[in-house]
This record gives C-alpha cells, sequence and structure tokens, in this order.
C-alpha cells in the first residue's frame, strides 16, 4: 500500500538522469461498475478505514442511485489507498488480462516522471492530459511497465493535499 512516511523524497533510476520528487504513491483498485462504494463500506466495516476524500463522477446514468467514483481515498493504519469505480479511462487497461489495481504516483513533473519511466522501459499510453475538475484538475500521464501494470502519473491534486495536510 502507500507508504506515505516516504513521501516527498527524491528517487533516481540507477546513477544517471534528473531526480523527480514525489508527492505520493497510492496503489488504486478499480472495481466493476457500481461496486466501489460497497467496496468502500467493507473496508470500513472490516478494516476500520476511515475515509479521507470522495470524488464522484459529475455524470451519472440517470438508473444509478449512486453516482459513480472516480476516487474514494481510504486510510488504515498509517497507509492509504484509492478505490474507483471502473469508468472509461479503465476499460482499454484492464481489457486482456489487466489485473484491477492501478497504481498512482503523485508530483509535480509529470511529463519528467513519465519520461523517466519511458526510459526505463514502461510503455506511455497515449499523451500527458489535462484532468477536468471532476477529477481534481491538473495533468495526467499512464503507463504500462514491463510487467503489464497500469501506473498513473498525476499532478498533486489539492484534495489530496489539503487531505494529507
Amino acid at each position: 500500500m502507500a507508504n506515505e512516511g516516504a513521501a516527498n523524497t527524491e528517487h533516481i533510476n540507477g546513477d544517471s538522469g534528473k531526480a523527480v520528487s514525489l508527492a505520493s504513491f497510492k496503489a488504486q483498485l478499480v472495481l466493476p461498475e457500481s461496486k466501489a462504494n460497497e467496496a468502500v463500506k467493507f473496508y470500513k466495516a472490516a478494516f476500520g478505514a476511515e475515509e479521507l476524500v470522495r470524488v464522484n463522477h459529475s455524470k451519472r446514468k440517470a438508473e444509478q442511485d449512486v453516482p459513480l467514483i472516480i476516487f474514494a481515498e481510504l486510510k488504515i493504519s498509517n497507509n492509504s489507498f484509492l478505490v474507483s469505480d471502473q469508468t472509461d479511462d479503465f476499460v482499454n487497461a484492464l481489457d486482456g488480462g489487466g489485473c484491477g489495481i492501478v497504481f498512482r504516483l503523485e508530483t509535480e513533473d509529470v511529463a519528467g516522471l513519465v519520461a523517466k519511466a519511458v526510459e526505463a522501459g514502461a510503455v506511455a499510453d497515449g499523451e500527458i492530459t489535462e484532468m477536468d475538475d471532476a477529477y481534481g484538475g491538473g495533468l495526467l500521464g499512464k503507463l504500462k511497465d514491463p510487467f503489464g501494470i497500469l501506473w498513473f502519473v498525476a499532478s498533486a491534486t489539492k484534495k489530496s493535499c489539503e487531505a494529507e495536510s
């Protein structure tokens, strides 16, 4: 899970390259559509999870009782992780053998970290895009590591920063 104690440290891949400062590392569980709310309730009841932040999808379908969850940040002990409903952002990544987990790195240098990961062997999944406010705003880069795991490299969002302070 996320190790918040290691946040804001600089990491260098090998001996060369520019250091990129990370704000946080979070596992993101991606669940079938409309299951994230149930999962949040379960983690609270089973493990005493504390819900720190919830961002709901601004566009929900009329037949949905509850809006889709873009992410809910939960904290168990000293570690936090994200729980999300599967949306179009995850469909391509999870089809064909995806594992249902996304690792999310937050940094002020999204392009630098994406470039560093590609240089190390990751494959960029599209261009770096601007997230709308419903997703917390900022930049988002998507990568697949050599082992098929999806990584989101995102700007440290205001909502995440406020929750951590």
